[in-house]
C-alpha cells in the first residue's frame, strides 16, 4: 500500500485535475470520473493509519483513484458488453466548467490523449492494462511508480506496458488539426445547417470517412457499427442536417475532447447532441456523435422533448 499523507481540502484543489484525468481516461465517463474522484478523496481523509505520514499526497491521490477506476471498470465490464448500439465516451468540452470538466489543455501535454478514438481504443486493454499503459504514456509515470500504484512487480509493468502500446499504437489514429482549421470545418456544417450549400462540407470529407452514432438505443436510429464512405455519410448528414432545419434547432461550434466538433441544441436550448470530428490533412476522417441523453446530462439541460420524441 502506498504510503501517503492525511490529505486536507488544499490538497484535493490542487490535485484534483490530475485524480480527474486519471479517473476519466481510465472510465470514458465523466460522471463515473467524478464518483471515483470523491470516492478517492473521501478513503484518504479517513486514513489515519499511524505510518501514514506527510510523504507525498499527489502520489497517494493518485494511486487510490486509479486504484477505484481498476475496480469500477471490473464491475462495469458486464454493463459495457451489453451496452446497446455503439459506445462512445461522455463527451468533454474544453470551454467547460473547471470544476466539472477541467480544460483538457491542463490535464495532458497531447489532446489526443483525450480523443474519442483514443478512448475507444482502450477498451481493447483490460483494466490493469489500462492503468499501466496510461500512467507510463500520458502521465509520465515511472515504473517503480506504476509498480506501487498497481501492486505488479516493475518488470510486470514493463512488460504489460510494451504489450499495451504494440497493441494501441496498431489502431492509434492520427489527427492533424488546428484550432483555425477546426473552426474552418466546423463553420461548414454551421452553413449547412442554416440552409446553405453542402458541396463545400462533402468535399472536406476523406472518401473513407466513418460515422459513429452512440444513442445508447434512446434514438430514431441505433447504429450498430459505423457507416463508411463519403457518399453514405454524406446522406446521414443530409438528413440530420434537414431535421435540425425542420425542427428549429441550432448547431455552435466547440471543442469536444481536444478536437474540433459541434453542440446540437433545441429551440429552447437543451442539448441534442455532440459531435466530434477527427481530422487529417485538411479532410474529415471520422464523425463521432453522442446522442445518448444519459452522456449529456453533465454539460447542462438535455433536450427532453427531442429524446420524448426520438423515444415515441
Amino acid at each position: 500500500m502506498a504510503k501517503g499523507s492525511n490529505v486536507d481540502a488544499s490538497d484535493y484543489t490542487q490535485y484534483r485535475p490530475l485524480m480527474f484525468s486519471i479517473a476519466y481516461r481510465m472510465t470514458g465517463s465523466v460522471s463515473d470520473a467524478e464518483d471515483i474522484v470523491q470516492e478517492a478523496f473521501l478513503r484518504a481523509t479517513k486514513d489515519k493509519t499511524k505510518d501514514n505520514q506527510a510523504t507525498n499526497p499527489k502520489a497517494y491521490l493518485a494511486t487510490i483513484t486509479t486504484r477505484l477506476a481498476i475496480d469500477h471498470l471490473r464491475s462495469a465490464r458486464v454493463r459495457r458488453e451489453s451496452y446497446v448500439g455503439t459506445w462512445l465516451p461522455e463527451p468533454l468540452l474544453s470551454n467547460g466548467d473547471a470544476d466539472a470538466a477541467p480544460d483538457p489543455a491542463e490535464l495532458a501535454e497531447t489532446s489526443d490523449s483525450l480523443s474519442m478514438a483514443f478512448l475507444v481504443l482502450l477498451e481493447s486493454l483490460s483494466p490493469p492494462e489500462r492503468a499501466v499503459f496510461l500512467l507510463r504514456e500520458v502521465f509520465g509515470y515511472g515504473y517503480p511508480e506504476i509498480a506501487e500504484v498497481t501492486g505488479k512487480t516493475e518488470a510486470a509493468c514493463r512488460q504489460i506496458f510494451t504489450r499495451a502500446r504494440r497493441r494501441i499504437d496498431e489502431g492509434r489514429p492520427r489527427f492533424e488539426t488546428s484550432r483555425a482549421e477546426g473552426e474552418e470545418l466546423t463553420g461548414l456544417f454551421l452553413a449547412a445547417a442554416r440552409g446553405g450549400d453542402m458541396s463545400s462540407l462533402i468535399q472536406k470529407l476523406a472518401p473513407d470517412v466513418l460515422f459513429y452514432g452512440d444513442s445508447g438505443g434512446r434514438g430514431e436510429i441505433t447504429y450498430l457499427e459505423p457507416v463508411v464512405g463519403r457518399d453514405r455519410v454524406a446522406e446521414v448528414i443530409r438528413i440530420q442536417l434537414a431535421r435540425t432545419i425542420e425542427l428549429g434547432a441550432t448547431l455552435e461550434t466547440a471543442w469536444v475532447n481536444g478536437q474540433p466538433g459541434l453542440l446540437a441544441s433545441d429551440a429552447d436550448g437543451g442539448l441534442i447532441a455532440v459531435i466530434s470530428l477527427d481530422v487529417l490533412d485538411g479532410q474529415v476522417q471520422a464523425i463521432r456523435t453522442v446522442a445518448n441523453p444519459e452522456k449529456l446530462s453533465h454539460l447542462g439541460p438535455v433536450s427532453q422533448a427531442w429524446h420524448l420524441r426520438s423515444r415515441d
